[in-house]
C-alpha cells in the first residue's frame, strides 16, 4: 500500500513538472466575454498554465440565457473562479444560472460546481465524465494546489453532478432546446458536446482547441477523438466554442484540432512501420503545426502518447 501511494505520488509530482513547462501566453491574462449571438457568450480564459492569477480558469466556458435562466457549460477549476465566471455572467443579466453542464474530466470543467451548486443550480454531467472525476480527484487538487495555491483554492470541494446520462440527453430552459451527446473518449473519457439547435452553436469541450496545441494525455484517445470531431462536425455548427481558445468556425476548429490528429497518428504511424523506437520518438517533424501555442513543449510528449496507444491497437 506505501508502495503504491509512493508511486502515485511520483506520477502525480512528474506530471506537475511537465504542466510547469507549459506556459504558452501569459498566465496572468484574466478570462473575458465573447459574445456570439444576442442570447449565448463565449468566456475565454488564457492559454497559459493554471496559476494563482486565473484560479485555475485556463480553460474556454461559455453560457446561454434563457428567458427562464442562465444554463452555464463549465463552472471553471474553482470555488473561487467559478465566483469570477459568475461575476462574468452577473454583467451581461441578473438571471440565475439554473443549470451547470460539465463537458468532462477535466479539473476546470467541474471543480467549480460548489459554487453554483450553492446557488441552487443544477449540475449535469455524462456518467464517463464523473467517473473519470472521481478517479482523479486526488491528482487534480493536488495539481491544482501547488499551482494555484491554498488561497486559490479555498472553498473548492468536490461536487458531483445531480444528473447523470449515459450517451446523450436534452432539456429545454426558458425556449431553448439543449442537446448533450457524450463523444468520449477524446481528451477524455466523458467528452460531452452541448449542441444548441436553434441557434446552431456546439460547445466542444476539449474535442476542440483553436489556437493551441491539443494535449495528448495518458486518459486520452487519440483514434476515438476523431470519431469525437466527426461527430461534431455532423452537426454542421455555425460558431464552435471550444475547450480552450476563441470561438470558431469549423474550417479552423478542423486545421487546428482534427487535422494535428490525423497527422499526428499518421506520422506515428509511419515511424512504427519502420521500427522506429520510442526513444527516438520526439524526433519527428511536427513543424506544419508549430504555429500553435505550446508546440515545443506538447508536441514531442503528444508523439509518445500516440505511440504507446497505437502499439495497442
Amino acid at each position: 500500500m506505501e508502495k503504491h501511494k509512493y508511486l502515485t505520488r511520483l506520477l502525480i509530482s512528474a506530471m506537475l513538472v511537465l504542466a510547469n513547462v507549459v506556459t504558452g501566453a501569459d498566465s496572468t491574462d484574466g478570462i473575458h466575454l465573447q459574445k456570439i449571438t444576442d442570447r449565448i457568450y463565449a468566456v475565454v480564459g488564457p492559454f497559459g498554465n493554471r496559476s494563482p492569477e486565473n484560479l485555475g480558469n485556463n480553460a474556454t466556458f461559455g453560457f446561454v440565457v434563457t428567458d427562464d435562466g442562465v444554463v452555464l457549460v463549465d463552472p471553471g477549476g474553482s470555488f473561487q473562479g467559478a465566483a469570477e465566471i459568475g461575476a462574468l455572467i452577473g454583467q451581461v443579466t441578473d438571471k440565475p444560472v439554473k443549470v451547470v453542464i460539465n463537458s468532462g474530466g477535466q479539473d476546470h470543467r467541474w471543480l467549480g460546481n460548489g459554487y453554483f451548486k450553492q446557488r441552487g443550480a443544477r449540475i449535469i454531467a455524462s456518467a464517463a465524465a464523473v467517473a473519470d472525476q472521481r478517479a482523479r480527484l486526488e491528482e487534480q487538487m493536488f495539481m491544482l494546489g501547488n499551482l494555484v495555491g491554498a488561497k486559490g483554492m479555498a472553498g473548492t470541494e468536490p461536487v458531483y453532478a445531480d444528473e447523470t446520462y449515459d450517451d446523450s440527453m436534452s432539456f429545454t430552459l426558458g425556449g431553448m432546446t439543449f442537446e448533450l451527446r457524450m463523444v468520449g473518449p477524446a481528451h477524455t473519457p466523458g467528452d460531452s458536446l452541448v449542441w444548441i439547435p436553434q441557434e446552431r452553436v456546439v460547445f466542444s469541450g476539449d474535442v476542440v482547441y483553436i489556437g493551441r496545441m491539443l494535449g495528448v494525455m495518458p486518459h486520452s484517445r487519440s483514434s476515438h477523438w476523431i470519431e469525437a470531431f466527426e461527430a461534431m462536425a455532423s452537426l454542421e455548427p455555425l460558431t464552435i466554442v471550444p475547450g480552450h481558445g476563441p470561438p470558431a468556425d469549423l474550417a479552423r476548429a478542423r486545421a487546428d484540432s482534427l487535422d494535428y490528429l490525423v497527422f499526428l497518428r499518421e506520422k506515428v504511424g509511419t515511424f512504427m512501420e519502420n521500427s522506429g523506437d520510442i526513444t527516438q520518438i520526439g524526433t519527428l517533424d511536427q513543424s506544419p503545426f508549430a504555429h500553435l501555442v505550446d508546440y515545443e513543449s506538447l508536441k514531442g510528449r503528444n508523439a509518445q502518447q500516440v505511440f504507446q496507444e497505437m502499439e495497442w491497437e
